[in-house]
């Protein structure tokens, strides 16, 4: 029973350290323009644009990474960190030439990289935090994949709803959610707001813990 306990221990550990990080790079996905704004595939830079807000800094052009960038520092302990927020312009399905640019420019690991992108597997109002995974038929997710030839980075899937049947889904997401969705997806982006602290902080299994009950 000893050994059997002292083997569980050591597998455990190895998954509690996975939901720690030192989250510096926040990545929004969507794309660029005045005909995607209010679409359910720009999820990811609604809550970018709010957590932007929420720190009280604006997003600028930056060409090198052809991507909205912006910097900050955020209150950690006793201590300050820096944070990069990014909204990538090259369009979903080419998000990881402007991840994987600026990942290398800061010499970031992938473990470090936090994407926030709409998720067809969630209600609205359902946002989960994960690590690692596939990209589920995500283009903007499979291009980070490419670019990063890692799937371990981190993940906050804003739930968008699914519409049915396959084939229906490029429609889905390039429109507008329904006022109540729109509605539930706004209450869920704020409570993952709420959780960022500790996102910051680097205990993504707290932000997890109090984002998924």
């Amino acid at each position: 029973m000893m050994l059997l306990l002292k083997v569980i221990a050591k597998t455990a550990r190895p998954q509690m350290a996975a939901l720690k990080a030192d989250i510096r790079l926040i990545v929004g996905l969507g794309n660029p323009g005045a005909d995607y704004t209010d679409t359910r595939h720009n999820a990811g830079f609604w809550f970018l644009d709010s957590l932007a807000q929420q720190l009280s800094v604006s997003f600028r052009f930056d060409k090198r990474f052809n991507a909205a960038e912006t910097k900050t520092q955020v209150k950690v302990d006793t201590n300050s960190k820096d944070i990069i927020l990014l909204k990538p312009q090259t369009f979903m399905n080419r998000s990881g030439q402007s991840v994987g640019a600026v990942a290398r420019y800061y010499k970031l690991l992938p473990a470090q990289i936090l994407v926030v992108h709409d998720e067809l597997d969630l209600a609205a109002g359902d946002n989960r935090l994960k690590q690692g995974g596939g990209h589920g038929g995500h283009n903007g997710l499979r291009d980070i994949i490419n670019h990063l030839a890692v799937k371990d980075f981190f993940r906050l899937r804003v739930g968008i709803g699914h519409p049915g049947d396959r084939n229906q889904v490029i429609n889905y997401v390039l429109h507008k959610p329904s006022v109540s969705d729109q509605s539930a997806i706004e209450a869920a982006n704020q409570r993952s707001l709420d959780v960022m602290p500790q996102v910051f902080e680097g205990r993504l299994d707290k932000a997890m813990q109090a984002l998924h009950t």
